[in-house]
């Protein structure tokens, strides 16, 4: 399971989840923040709802949000393609495209899917996930992330992220 290749610090990032997301959006309702507010509330408040994996593989449009800590919020106007499919047995997520990127692995949890992944910036190489790893002295990177995925509606999901740069909790939706 996921618990066995996350690192420690990224299993307390997600357990903290909800008192990550409810410091994040306190601090986007109270601050400026650049991009459209209005998104914020219909993608954050649906409550999250079991997707089976056969209705999450295919192509995606996704786009991200970040809230808390460098700015208030900042909601990216641009759609871009992700796209989720088998692989090694599992579910493989991947963000193809925009200037931030992140691929990892989907795990099944109580009706949710628990990702653990990393991001990579445009002209990098792809970044994996370096969670417990079996090197002496290994660091995890922040390029680390873990995240919960969820879907809010028909051919809607939404993934939280409780976020290592930049801000509190990065929020990508996605929708086809």
């Amino acid at each position: 399971g996921w618990q066995d290749q996350a690192s420690p610090a990224d299993i307390d990032r997600l357990v903290q989840l909800p008192h990550i997301r409810a410091a994040a959006i306190a601090d986007a309702q109270r601050g400026e923040g650049r991009g459209d507010f209005r998104v914020l509330p219909r993608v954050l408040e649906p409550e999250g709802r079991a997707v089976p994996a056969r209705a999450l593989m295919g192509n995606w449009r996704c786009r991200q949000m970040k809230l808390g800590r460098m700015s208030s919020y900042m909601v990216y106007d641009a759609w871009f393609t992700c796209n989720i499919r088998p692989y090694k047995g599992g579910l493989l997520l991947q963000k193809m495209n925009g200037s931030q990127r992140f691929v990892g692995f989907l795990f099944p949890e109580n009706g949710a899917w628990v990702y653990l992944g990393a991001s990579s910036a445009r002209g990098e190489p792809w970044h994996n996930y370096s969670g417990r790893s079996p090197a002496i002295g290994a660091q995890t990177t922040p390029d680390d992330q873990i995240g919960l995925l969820a879907g809010i509606g028909n051919n809607h999901l939404r993934l939280e992220i409780p976020a290592v740069q930049e801000s509190l909790l990065d929020v990508v939706e996605f929708t086809r």
